[in-house]
């Protein structure tokens, strides 16, 4: 296995076999680090640092070598050229970049991408408040495997809380569920709380309401905690599984 390779595109899909139209099980995106199990002229077959991830990725766009000194903390970060013209790209949330050179209001990050300051933080910031993290993403598109501004589900938008703030969690609900230890058992719900259905999860922002990716709305949206439980159990059969909490 060759170790410490990161990806320098926005971002890019990861499929559950070596094909285009194999499912897309989770994203890549710019700064993160992986390593390569094994590799042919096309694909990569890939196991991802932050959470033992592995998939199938396009073999291109790498490199070995990436000290991150910053990290996008906004939704989208616009990438401006050389005249600080935009361009129609973006990095998205947690991004990790390293810095050329800067001036007052830009820096760049390779040779004529630059980004706002205002749109980062350095490498090492912890977000206390995670519902910072979640509403960013409100109203973003609902897409399975998807992990940024352009599409996101539901247990993606749970680990990047986590991811942003270099703290290891898994990526995928079965795992999530097995990872988080405590079965809180409640009937008053508070802000942190994480809700485990099979194949579902969701935050409480506060007593009333959660956030989650949601399908059958096809976007992230805040929704009543009790109305969500019984809408869940009566179109899908789905009870609750169990009841965690956001801990970092």
């Amino acid at each position: 296995m060759k170790n410490n390779y990161f990806y320098k595109k926005p971002f890019l899909n990861i499929y559950k076999s070596s094909s285009k139209v194999s499912e897309v099980t989770s994203q890549i995106i710019y700064g993160e680090k992986f390593n390569i199990i094994s590799k042919n002229k096309k694909w990569l077959k890939i196991k991802t640092s932050f959470d033992n991830y592995i998939g199938y990725i396009k073999n291109e766009n790498y490199i070995n070598n990436l000290k991150p000194t910053h990290k996008v903390f906004v939704l989208k970060a616009n990438i401006f050229d050389k005249a600080k013209r935009r361009t129609k790209y973006f990095l998205t949330f947690a991004s990790k970049i390293s810095i050329i050179q800067e001036n007052k209001k830009f820096i760049e990050f390779e040779k004529n991408k630059w980004i706002k300051k205002t749109d980062i933080k350095k490498i090492d910031h912890m977000e206390k408040d995670y519902l910072k993290i979640l509403k960013l993403f409100l109203n973003t598109k609902y897409v399975w495997g998807g992990k940024t501004y352009k599409g996101i589900d539901c247990s993606s938008i749970l680990q990047l809380i986590f991811y942003y703030n270099n703290k290891f969690y898994p990526r995928d609900t079965k795992d999530q569920i097995r990872y988080s230890k405590k079965n809180i058992i409640r009937k008053i719900f508070k802000k942190g709380d994480i809700i485990f259905w099979k194949g579902h999860v969701a935050i409480c922002i506060n007593s009333k309401k959660l956030i989650h990716a949601y399908g059958p709305e096809k976007k992230v949206l805040i929704m009543p905690i009790i109305k969500t439980i019984d809408r869940i159990e009566k179109t899908t059969k789905l009870i609750v599984k169990k009841i965690s909490s956001v801990k970092y």
